[in-house]
């Protein structure tokens, strides 16, 4: 019996491995949007305000890629038409680089945050 148990569940791991990809990330991306966790603008660090205030503001804002198109190719985020979301960077400090810290802005007033280049994602509550 136990042997038959074991190979019923390698048999079931072997197919799950098998399964496209595809399948797979799906799935996650439904999850993720639905568990995405909400943060006030307090919370936010103190570059990400400078940010914020120069999203709503039109600028200036401090790197060139700034209000760029924002894919949502890691499909975090709710599904939106191309052209929805926009990206600007919060600024790092000791960063030599962008940093991996952004807000995403949705049409009309919809702002999200991530510190991690896009893996996760927090929607500031105002």
């Amino acid at each position: 019996m136990l042997k038959k148990l074991l190979h019923a569940g390698l048999f079931g791991l072997l197919a799950m491995s098998w399964l496209p990809a595809q399948a797979h990330s799906h799935h996650t991306a439904q999850n993720a949007q639905a568990d995405l966790a909400i943060m006030s603008v307090a919370e936010l660090p103190p570059e990400a305000h400078d940010t914020l205030r120069a999203i709503k503001q039109g600028g200036p804002f401090a790197y060139p890629r700034d209000g760029v198109v924002f894919g949502n190719f890691e499909r975090v985020l709710p599904k939106r038409p191309r052209g929805y979301y926009h990206e600007y960077t919060v600024k790092t400090p000791g960063a030599r680089n962008r940093g991996a810290r952004r807000i995403i802005r949705g049409e009309p007033r919809e702002y999200y945050y991530t510190d991690d280049h896009y893996k996760t994602f927090k929607q500031i509550q105002e």
